[in-house]
């Protein structure tokens, strides 16, 4: 009966909840198919949004540009709404055993003595014991463990080509053949090809806050200061060591760059850190020589992505891609997951309405996340201070945490994330 009202030479979908009904009045057939998102991006946002589309019904696959999971990066601080949104993953247990419960950052001059610093326990006591340090691509690897197996994950591959049409979103990609989905999501972080795709070029969204970053890990360095970060800073720059398991340890740059330059490859990359960083003192001649051994580093330009809207027709953005808040925010990952359950329990209730699920989604965390951003582009300067002056009262001032009702203050207003998770 159905297909009667279906002019002869027409094949229309329908929608009802997550199932859509494809009507194909040549062939006299129904077909019935579940709502299916493309997503780009198998960092945090990706999986953890694959992760809550699969709870809603709705069928997922992954690609994901690099060859297979990335590793190393940094260590991140994890709490806050990222931390209550794990715990619905069933993720908590793992995220304790893989993290680091950091016992201080110390601040040391070039002959190693302590000139600033806190304990970090003030940090775990304000979030009442949910709060750990993580390696990124970590916590990256148990989300993905989450899903894999439940749906379709393509490595070594990206979008090229985003086409929206009356009946969904068409897509290339560079290697595999072009396909249908109901909804493309970009989350693939800061450099988003989506976001270019759908939205114009990067320079349109980006705000650079005037440092670069970079982390690496290696083997066998000495001495081992086990769960203490310690942080040595001439003005305009800072670098970091952090003591990991299986003897290795992670190394931190941060240094102020008004460029903000495409800094190329690896081999590049290693000079622009030496023309910073060579003959600074303290281990930094160590650190360098550990910098020329490693194969893997990581290096970007501390940004925010700010854009007025997170969607367009079918496309939306989750994650680095929408909304980054930049690495010295402190809370990316955590706030990826927001976003990641949020959009996902929108769609889940959507029937099929998919630009209302998106415009629903951004009204809720628009706000929120934009605070979050506003935040992180203050404390930038506290990473990596310009001047003698502006080093020496940042020092100060970490002292001061150890003050209890100096640290509850500044705990309360950093660690509180004032918005109630949705109920889906």
């Amino acid at each position: 009966m159905l297909i009667g009202v279906i002019r002869v030479w027409q094949t229309s979908v329908v929608a009802d909840g997550n199932l859509f009904y494809r009507f194909d009045a040549t062939q006299s057939c129904v077909t019935f198919l579940r709502m299916t998102v493309l997503i780009s991006g198998i960092g945090i946002a990706g999986p953890t949004l694959a992760y809550w589309l699969s709870v809603y019904g709705i069928e997922s696959v992954l690609v994901e540009r690099a060859p297979q999971l990335r590793t190393g990066g940094y260590i991140i601080d994890f709490w806050g709404t990222g931390f209550d949104i794990a715990e619905k993953m069933d993720l908590l247990d793992a995220i304790r055993r893989e993290g680091y419960n950091v016992k201080e950052l110390r601040i040391v001059n070039a002959h190693g003595r302590r000139v600033g610093g806190f304990d970090v326990d003030i940090f775990r006591t304000a979030a009442h014991g949910r709060y750990v340090s993580i390696p990124r691509s970590a916590l990256a690897r148990l989300i993905f463990q989450k899903i894999e197996g439940r749906c379709e994950t393509i490595f070594g591959d990206s979008i090229t080509d985003i086409q929206q049409q009356a009946d969904g979103v068409h897509v290339a990609f560079e290697h595999a053949a072009p396909r249908r989905f109901d909804a493309v999501i970009g989350a693939d972080g800061l450099h988003s090809v989506v976001r270019k795709l759908a939205f114009g070029n990067e320079d349109r969204f980006e705000k650079f806050l005037g440092y670069s970053v970079a982390a690496f890990e290696a083997n066998d360095c000495r001495p081992r200061d086990e769960n203490q970060f310690i942080s040595y800073g001439v003005p305009g720059k800072q670098v970091g060591c952090f003591t990991m398991r299986n003897n290795r340890t992670l190394f931190l740059f941060v240094f102020a760059d008004e460029r903000g330059v495409d800094s190329g490859d690896t081999r590049s990359q290693k000079k622009i850190l030496h023309s910073h960083f060579d003959g600074l003192g303290w281990d930094c001649p160590q650190i360098l020589a550990a910098l020329d051994a490693c194969d893997d580093l990581y290096f970007d330009r501390t940004s925010q992505i700010r854009m007025d809207t997170w969607s367009k027709g079918r496309v939306g953005l989750i994650g680095d891609a929408a909304a980054c808040p930049s690495f010295l925010a402190g809370q990316g990952s955590a706030l990826a997951m927001l976003e990641a359950y949020v959009l996902a329990g929108e769609l889940g209730k959507a029937n099929g309405t998919i630009e209302e699920a998106f415009k629903r989604y951004e009204q809720f965390l628009h706000p929120f996340i934009f605070n979050k951003q506003v935040a992180a582009e203050k404390f930038a300067g506290s990473f990596a201070p310009r001047t003698r002056t502006g080093l020496f009262l940042r020092n100060q001032a970490t002292k001061l945490l150890g003050l209890p009702f100096i640290s509850r203050r500044v705990m309360k207003s950093t660690l509180i994330d004032r918005i109630e998770l949705p109920t889906y």
